[in-house]
């Protein structure tokens, strides 16, 4: 459905809901349109202010997605936090560690360290499966 502001020859504003704009050419066409004030069929429609964001509403949308933000940072602290408390903390032998599991040299275990951007990239290549774990200013190992 689409709203129009309407207005008749003796300058009365309205609005009216119609499927489409050819709806409203055709019931106009068959003086199905009339101003609900005087009765006139001399209806066209109107300019309409587009719909606008206000202040209030970004002001909301803000604060909603900085909610949002603090959840899924709460969530992603969360998920970090029971990694170093179930796996092994193997430091910057991380790489050489999650390969030798992957290749059954060492029995399966969680795991967690430090990676350079060449091992993680090695790592990949060979079909390691591992997922980086965030890092937060108050982490402790």
């Amino acid at each position: 459905m689409i709203r129009f502001s309407l207005i008749c020859e003796h300058e009365h504003e309205f609005e009216g809901w119609f499927r489409s704009n050819d709806d409203f050419d055709t019931q106009k066409k068959r003086g199905f349109v009339d101003c609900p004030t005087c009765g006139s069929h001399k209806v066209e429609k109107a300019l309409m202010a587009p719909a606008v964001s206000t202040g209030r509403s970004r002001e909301k949308i803000a604060l909603a997605m900085g909610e949002a933000q603090k959840r899924a940072l709460a969530q992603l602290k969360a998920m970090a936090e029971k990694v170093r408390e179930n796996a092994d903390y193997v430091g910057d032998k991380f790489a050489e560690e999650a390969r030798k599991i992957h290749f059954g040299e060492s029995d399966p275990r969680g795991i967690y360290g430090e990676a350079t951007l060449a091992e993680a990239k090695s790592l990949a290549e060979d079909g390691v499966e591992f997922m980086p774990i965030p890092s937060f200013p108050d982490d402790r190992n």
